[in-house]
């Protein structure tokens, strides 16, 4: 019997004897979930024992109220402990007693035969992580700024640089910042795990800071371009940190939610840089405010991550268990601390000492994996989506539509979508939204095909053309965007998820490169029709891809997702 922090209040207790040990059964864990404290105005107190087989109840109760008392004697001649666990669950949410805790049952001797146990069936509350996952999405709302701001402000830059007409240099502004990306990337994985994820943030954070204002005061295209090419190493080490920061930080039951969340985040910079460029046609120098503006979140971004927890699978994974322990308490609650150390000495050693080596993970045991994770990031680029992004004004203005109408509602899509991934994402599964999210970009990208072709003419043209890149961007938005990155920061082993992270988003960032180098150049040459095709087959192509090889991951917790690969890879070499 334990005694409560409120007066006159004691707490029921359960013990399960076995052979003479004291144990939870794990049938008694599934029903008496909860820990019950009474406040009563007697100090009477009852003990009841019977035998289910080899297996003995003790239930002690202080301060029982008769009518509890009954049935609970009631449930114990019927023999039944389910019968048991049910009348003591329900008593305890009738009300009439203060309720001081309800999420764990102690079992104590004081004779040292008795071990203490504390069950919970209850799920960590997600608002201990929401904060730490908060804090890290600005990483990925100056990637979504960073990626938007030259869409409005792109005309103003070249007129005021000396470069104006010339697409390649255009290109190059969009995509010099892409390149920084790729180097920020394929490092990160080994800053990641070198320095750990806090610092990993306020690594990406200074680059940002010196790039933007590097942009901010550029004189001609080559500062423009050396100032882009800082900000791309920055938002190349940014996405892959938040995906292994969420992935490790959040509960199994909101982790899909959380990972949407970073989604989110690059929408509203995404719509931030649109909204923020809209006066850069109309004031000279506009475009200089738009850089400078950035500096803002990315200070905000490197002071938080002071206050930040770490994460604790990277302490773990050093051997820092103690502060491990630690991290886990703020992130999940005491009370499931010591369930979710268990769960993580699973898979991880714990000593640092499992190493892997670039040949491990191209060609090694890895390989597989590291298929699956850079095939998928290809595809998802191969679509087409950020040649929407960058050039939305461009095509929207072939049409008549201004820029400003169409960049807005393009965000709004975009975030629409990513709400709706953020709500289903833990409900119908990470592979559902992957499938119906690239079908359906496949199935508008025929729509732009059809505008672009010889059927469709005038209004209907730009009827087709507009709403199916807002269908594309919205069907993109719920599945293709903020999945990727989730489910291979699950799929992929504790000891290799950083560097492995960083190998499969070099290959994104490559990609994303091309095509933003190359989209304007092959819609002059080979055409907006021939174009669109390529980029929804890619999308049929992604369907196929997913269905093959991607694992469903919803509500299973990093270790038991890393077993089931593992089960899996030895199904296939049998």
């Amino acid at each position: 019997m334990h005694h409560c922090a409120c007066a006159d209040a004691y707490v029921y207790t359960c013990v399960c004897e076995i052979n003479g040990g004291f144990i939870l059964g794990p049938r008694l864990c599934q029903l008496l979930t909860r820990v019950i404290v009474l406040n009563c105005h007697h100090h009477t107190s009852l003990f009841f024992s019977r035998s289910f087989g080899s297996l003995s109840v003790n239930l002690c109760i202080s301060n029982p109220i008769p009518t509890f008392s009954s049935r609970i004697n009631e449930c114990i001649k019927k023999n039944s402990l389910a019968n048991f666990g049910e009348v003591f669950y329900r008593f305890a949410m009738r009300g009439r007693q203060r309720v001081a805790s309800k999420d764990h049952i102690f079992g104590q001797d004081k004779d040292e035969t008795l071990a203490s146990v504390r069950v919970s069936n209850a799920k960590p509350c997600w608002r201990h992580s929401f904060r730490h996952v908060l804090a890290a999405s600005i990483s990925s709302f100056l990637y979504g700024y960073h990626i938007g701001v030259v869409n409005e402000t792109l005309e103003s830059i070249s007129i005021d640089l000396g470069f104006t007409g010339n697409t390649m240099a255009e290109g190059l502004v969009v995509s010099i910042c892409l390149g920084g990306a790729f180097i920020g990337s394929l490092f990160s994985g080994w800053i990641a795990d070198g320095v750990g994820r806090r610092r990993s943030f306020q690594l990406c954070a200074l680059p940002m800071i010196i790039g933007a204002g590097m942009s901010a005061t550029a004189k001609t295209l080559w500062g423009m371009l050396l100032g882009r090419l800082f900000v791309g190493t920055g938002i190349g080490l940014g996405p892959p940190v938040a995906a292994l920061y969420v992935a490790e930080v959040s509960p199994p039951a909101v982790r899909g939610a959380f990972g949407a969340l970073t989604q989110i985040a690059t929408c509203l910079g995404l719509m931030g840089s649109f909204f923020i460029g809209i006066p850069a046609k109309e004031i000279v120098g506009w475009w200089r405010i738009c850089f400078w503006v950035s500096v803002i979140p990315a200070t905000i971004l490197a002071l938080f991550m002071e206050i930040c927890a770490e994460s604790p699978h990277w302490l773990f994974k050093i051997g820092r268990t103690t502060e491990a322990e630690s991290e886990f308490e703020k992130l999940l609650g005491g009370v499931h601390v010591k369930a979710a150390m268990t769960e993580l000495s699973k898979s991880d050693r714990g000593d640092g000492s499992d190493t892997v080596s670039v040949s491990d993970l191209i060609c090694g045991r890895y390989s597989r994996v590291m298929f699956i994770g850079s095939t998928l990031f290809a595809l998802q680029q191969l679509s087409g989506i950020n040649a929407v992004f960058y050039f939305s004004s461009t095509v929207f203005e072939s049409f008549g539509v201004p820029s400003d109408i169409a960049n807005t509602c393009v965000g709004v899509c975009n975030l629409l979508g990513s709400v709706i991934a953020m709500i289903l994402m833990d409900k119908l599964g990470r592979k559902v939204l992957l499938l119906g999210s690239f079908l359906g970009m496949a199935l508008t990208m025929g729509l732009q095909v059809m505008a672009a072709s010889s059927f469709a003419s005038g209004s209907g043209a730009m009827y087709l053309s507009v709403g199916g890149m807002l269908l594309f961007v919205l069907s993109f938005a719920f599945g293709a965007g903020p999945v990727p990155c989730l489910v291979m920061s699950e799929i992929l082993p504790g000891n290799i998820r950083a560097k492995a992270m960083a190998i499969c988003l070099a290959v994104h960032w490559v990609i994303n490169f091309f095509v933003g180098l190359f989209f304007l150049r092959l819609l002059e040459q080979i055409g907006a029709q021939l174009l669109y095709s390529i980029f929804g087959s890619f999308c049929l192509i992604a369907v196929v891809f997913v269905k093959k090889y991607i694992l469903e991951t919803k509500g299973k917790s990093l270790q038991e997702i890393e077993i089931a690969l593992l089960a899996q890879e030895v199904n296939l070499t049998s």
